[in-house]
């Protein structure tokens, strides 16, 4: 695999991951979305770490990826508040909270 090859499906998930979160109203589907758009840039990252021969790009991934889960254990928790507050999880219901 070429690294325009692994650009290219980096490029793919991040796009999959910008549409889902600009046509998605569910709170899952936008968390959903925003790791797709996390994993397409640990992609880039293991890519040009291996082409260009250095552990970098691994060693970053392993970081972001672990900052990705904290995101993910803060998203989920605010997603099971809105669903007890409001008895759904549709994201346009998350601004009537600010009240």
């Amino acid at each position: 695999m070429t690294l325009s090859m692994c650009l290219l499906l980096a490029t793919a998930l991040f796009s999959i991951g910008v549409f889902g979160i600009l046509t998605r109203r569910q709170a899952i589907a936008v968390l959903l979305s925003v790791e797709l758009m996390a994993n397409a840039a640990n992609i880039v990252f293991v890519s040009f770490g291996h082409f260009r021969g250095g552990a970098l790009g691994q060693v970053f991934t392993v970081f972001a990826m672990a900052i990705t889960v904290a995101e993910v254990a803060v998203g989920l928790a605010l997603v099971i508040l809105l669903y007890r507050a409001f008895g759904a999880t549709r994201v346009d219901v998350a601004s009537e909270m600010k009240q």
